[in-house]
């Protein structure tokens, strides 16, 4: 793994020690709705699972504050439990600690990269590298704009092949 093995661990021990699998097992279909092949599970935006009482309470992290697909994820998470008679349930947004690309799973990485967007990259981070070009694997790469499709991601372009592509932003 090349970028944050603590924060990984950390959700992936806190989803082995849940007593309630199957709910993370269904959380697990649910898409983030900007980048549809990665889950909420595998971006790191969902936290936890756990019961007070007979209230089932999911907690998430925004990828930024101010996200705008919070709300659609939110009412994905709803509607997804409710369906499956998971009542009462309350969705807690917790902004700390902040969500950072070292919540993501290797599996969101490799399925950022299949779908053209770089995934973050930790000799990027340290500003002795540039990402690699989800379409041709060149490192010959430059920035051209630090805003992107969405606010998590800036705008690059191969010098080797010329395409333009998204950078997942290090956080």
């Amino acid at each position: 793994m090349e970028i944050g093995d603590d924060a990984w661990r950390q959700r992936t021990a806190r989803r082995a020690a849940s007593a309630l699998p199957e709910v993370w097992n269904l959380l697990d279909e649910i898409s983030d709705p900007e980048i549809p092949v990665v889950s909420l599970w595998d971006l790191g935006i969902l936290q936890d699972v756990r019961k007070e009482g007979d209230t089932l309470v999911v907690t998430i992290t925004p990828t930024y504050c101010g996200c705008p697909a919070m709300t659609e994820i939110e009412q994905d998470i709803e509607r997804k439990l409710r369906q499956a008679g998971h009542e009462p349930l309350r969705i807690e947004t917790r902004l700390s600690p902040p969500w950072s690309t070292d919540m993501m799973s290797p599996e969101a990485r490799q399925a950022l990269e299949g779908y053209g967007i770089a995934p973050p990259c930790s000799a990027c981070t340290a500003g002795g590298g540039q990402p690699a070009c989800p379409n041709c694997g060149s490192n010959e790469t430059r920035p051209v704009s630090e805003f992107g499709s969405t606010a998590c991601k800036a705008l690059w372009q191969c010098d080797a092949c010329q395409e333009p592509f998204d950078y997942f932003k290090p956080i």
